[in-house]
C-alpha cells in the first residue's frame, strides 16, 4: 500500500492527457523553460549591476561627473 502500482500511474497519465490534451503539455513545458531562462538572465544582470556599483571610483571618474569641470576651465583659473 506504501508504493503506487503501474496501474495507478497509467490512470493518472490518462487523466492528465484528457485534461490537458496531447499538444498542450509540451507547450506548457516550453513556456516554463522560457520563464526559467528569463529569470536566470535577470539574476545575472542584477549581479553584474551590483558588481559594477561596488567597484571603487577613481579620480578621473569623479572629475568627469562634476558639472563644468573641463581641463580648459581648470587650467585658466
Amino acid at each position: 500500500m506504501g508504493s503506487f502500482s503501474i496501474w495507478h500511474w497509467l490512470i493518472v497519465l490518462v487523466v492528465v492527457l484528457l485534461l490537458f490534451g496531447r499538444g498542450k503539455i509540451p507547450e506548457l513545458m516550453g513556456d516554463m523553460a522560457k520563464g526559467i531562462k528569463s529569470f536566470k538572465k535577470g539574476m545575472g544582470e542584477e549581479d553584474a549591476d551590483t558588481a559594477k556599483a561596488a567597484e571603487p571610483r577613481t579620480v578621473e571618474h569623479r572629475a568627469d561627473e562634476t558639472i563644468g569641470a573641463t581641463p580648459e576651465k581648470t587650467n585658466k583659473s
